[in-house]
């Protein structure tokens, strides 16, 4: 979308200064504003905002008398302390989960064998894997579903091929809530239709559930696949933040949005998923793509 944006010129006549105020066109994306980058992947924009991240103390007690899986229960603490943060940048971020045909073209164009393309822990892991037979076969293994079974290592190595990155646990969270910070996508309430979350028996074709899209329009972040964000995981701090990125290392890099089969209360956007190191994979783990 085009904007107008008065710039003022100086100008000298006869010694006397006077200022002329010209009109110059500037390229301002807009909040959910569609792309298609250089790898044909479509993209929406996510403005720069504030929201609040994590989940409130006050929200705690109604969540426990949900009756939460044990292991939702133990993660709550994660979440919190709420707290605010500030993403100074705006960014493009994968309109839906990477699919296995998306994943394919990084595949065929030898981005297993691309020494730049991978983080010195990833290259070692690489090294002791039988490169032909990746990535590992996955339940749902077709064009249209979101890859699964990939590392983080995997996923890390397809977001440098794509000029990108993983995004940000904050920036995740951000695409999916919003300024509002809505617990979920599409608002506050939990609406089944929206998401392949409950029951669901496999992975569906990315983008089959437009009514749970988020505020920027990206899809698929309650349900699906779960997926990697680029932060190790850490507590919260209670102070307002700048552009977090998680702690400098770890053991565990941090998940979000739910998985399909998954309970409900795991497709919350605050919801931190909690022990997967970044060598691990399975039927359930997925990702998107961040670019400048």
């Amino acid at each position: 979308m085009n904007t107008l944006m008065p710039i003022v010129v100086l100008v000298l006549l006869a010694g006397c200064q006077s200022a002329l105020t010209v009109a110059v066109t500037t390229d301002a994306p807009t909040a959910g504003q569609i792309r298609t980058d250089s790898r044909g992947i479509e993209q929406v924009w996510v403005p720069a905002g504030t929201f609040p991240m994590g989940t409130d103390t006050a929200a705690i007690p109604g969540l426990k008398a949900l009756n939460p899986p044990k292991f939702i229960l133990g993660e709550l603490p994660s979440e919190q302390p709420q707290h605010l943060v500030r993403l100074t940048q705006g960014y493009w971020i994968d309109k839906y989960e990477v699919t296995n045909q998306a994943f394919r073209a990084f595949v065929a164009s030898g981005g297993y064998r691309q020494r730049d393309l991978w983080t010195e822990a990833g290259w070692e892991w690489l090294s002791k894997q039988p490169v032909e037979q990746l990535p590992n076969r996955c339940l749902g293994n077709v064009p249209a579903n979101p890859v699964a079974c990939v590392t983080w290592y995997e996923a890390d190595a397809y977001a440098r091929w794509r000029n990108g990155r993983l995004p940000t646990e904050a920036e995740w969270e951000y695409a999916a809530r919003g300024p509002k910070s809505f617990t979920y996508p599409w608002g506050n309430d939990f609406v089944a239709p929206f998401a392949n979350v409950v029951d669901s028996k496999g992975l569906v074709p990315v983008g089959s559930y437009p009514p749970g899209a988020s505020w920027v329009g990206a899809h698929d972040m309650a349900g699906n696949v779960m997926e990697w964000v680029q932060d190790w995981l850490g507590d919260y701090t209670a102070d307002a933040v700048q552009d977090p990125t998680g702690p400098g290392s770890g053991d565990v890099k941090v998940e979000k949005g739910g998985w399909w089969g998954g309970p409900f209360l795991a497709a919350r956007a605050a919801y931190r998923h909690f022990e997967d190191p970044p060598d691990y994979g399975d039927h359930h783990i997925g990702f998107r793509v961040v670019t400048p």
